[in-house]
């Protein structure tokens, strides 16, 4: 495995450059090229297995997808790197300067509940277009769906509460914090710490101090003064700089005093009891809408022993732990081709085997209106329930209108709500059911049996 020495280029931004993708996609390409193979391709993206202590998987990041589809095509700058690599040959560098996305994206709405082996998108278009795609589309649902699915554990352990995202400091580069917010608000999170996502996704901003800003007084009363004054309607007070009960006193002698405060937030030591005890203090003065905020290394876990002991908390700011998905940072999900040419395709790998051909999942509803079950069936056939997989592009265009983050994160709820108990629960629960349909058992049986 050799490396392509660099070229320095000033265009385009890293995340929206065509060659954020692996190596291996531009020399099967060629190879492709070479060869005349170009017919229309079918590959669907999907997860083999639930990652340990998840019961639910939750679809997310295909807004993404769709702009980098639409958006598709190789800058003057990125061909010319290609050539001056010496790796291709000059008629491929040249083929790709007419590429773009022409095909047809099908999909779980953002938002979906899903399980193992059920496609979370599926690409049919040219062998060229749909493989060349594949790196970025795995990249941009993968990040997002494991963030999603641990926001969502979070939103379920701590009903009704305000939960914030506070992990742009700790995530793993610009645009994981961005997509992680975004992620986390889909999920059930009321809002973000980061202003840039609030500014491009419209998600609701929320803030409050720094322990620099406290220690850079002589007087902490003071540096709760001067802050609130600053932000009458939106003063959320730091307390745990030095002494959290003494620090909760001298807020309840300010809001005596008529300085505006909105809440406290508590961000280490034990902060269930610390809650108990500042809320104590505040209601002793009358200071009951006076909120209490605690942040500090939480997760679904820390929230759901908090919320059961009764701690008299109002919200939660949750970073590092939600937005690296700490316990489960990562999935393992394929994007495979399903079918080329018209012939439907089936990898036997060992523990890696796929189902072949283009297909639909079908679910089913209790007559409470939980989810009772899904089919994993061929997309020509029919079942019973709800078609899950839905179109999104045709002929590289995206369907009108586009189903907004406000769309997909009410949508969120309601698959949530109907989920069975059990998978609601953070502990293990038995499997939910996904039956593999006659019609794909035999196709994939067919296929098997002419390889």
């Amino acid at each position: 495995m050799d490396r392509t020495p660099g070229l320095e280029v000033r265009e385009p931004p890293a995340a929206c450059s065509t060659l954020l993708t692996d190596l291996y996609e531009l020399t099967m390409l060629q190879a492709y090229h070479a060869q005349g193979m170009n017919a229309t391709a079918v590959f669907e993206l999907f997860v083999r297995r639930l990652p340990q202590g998840r019961n639910f998987l939750l679809a997310a990041g295909l807004e993404q997808v769709v702009d980098y589809l639409a958006q598709l095509r190789f800058s003057p700058g990125e061909l010319a790197w290609l050539a001056a690599s010496g790796r291709f040959t000059p008629g491929f560098v040249r083929s790709l300067a007419d590429l773009r996305f022409t095909g047809d994206l099908d999909a779980l709405r953002e938002g979906t509940v899903f399980f193992p082996d059920e496609p979370i998108l599926r690409i049919r278009a040219p062998l060229r277009e749909a493989q060349l795609v594949e790196s970025r589309v795995m990249n941009l649902v993968h990040y997002q769906t494991i963030v999603a699915s641990k926001a969502a554990r979070i939103a379920l352990a701590a009903p009704g509460k305000l939960l914030v995202d506070f992990g742009l400091r700790r995530a793993h580069g610009a645009e994981a914090g961005l997509l992680s917010a975004r992620a986390s608000y889909l999920a059930g999170f009321g809002g973000t710490a980061t202003l840039e996502a609030s500014r491009r996704f419209g998600i609701p901003a929320y803030g409050t101090m720094a322990h620099s800003y406290v220690q850079a007084h002589d007087d902490e009363e003071k540096a709760f003064e001067c802050f609130a004054r600053s932000q009458p309607g939106n003063a959320m007070l730091l307390i745990d700089t030095y002494d959290t009960e003494r620090a909760a006193a001298k807020v309840a002698a300010l809001a005596k005093r008529g300085v505006p405060v909105s809440g406290v937030r508590i961000d280490s030591g034990d902060l269930g009891e610390h809650a108990r005890r500042v809320r104590a203090i505040l209601d002793a003065e009358g200071l009951h809408r006076v909120t209490i905020f605690a942040s500090g290394n939480l997760d679904e876990r820390r929230i759901d022993e908090l919320e059961r002991a009764g701690a008299p908390i109002g919200g939660y700011g949750v970073g590092t732990r939600m937005n690296t998905s700490a316990d489960a940072p990562f999935l393992d999900c394929a994007y495979k081709l399903q079918e080329y040419d018209g012939i439907p395709r089936r990898k036997r790998s060992e523990g890696k085997a796929t189902w072949p051909g283009r297909k639909q999942v079908y679910r089913r509803r209790a007559a409470d209106g939980r989810f009772c079950g899904d089919t994993l069936t061929l997309a020509d056939d029919h079942g019973a329930g709800a078609p899950l997989v839905v179109p999104v592009m045709r002929g590289g265009e995206p369907i009108e209108p586009r189903i907004s983050l406000e769309e997909a994160r009410d949508y969120a709820r309601s698959e949530m709500m109907r989920l069975p108990d059990a998978l609601r629960a953070l502990g293990p629960a038995p499997p939910y059911p996904v039956e593999v349909s006659h019609e794909l058992q035999q196709l994939a049986a067919q296929i098997d049996a002419r390889t």
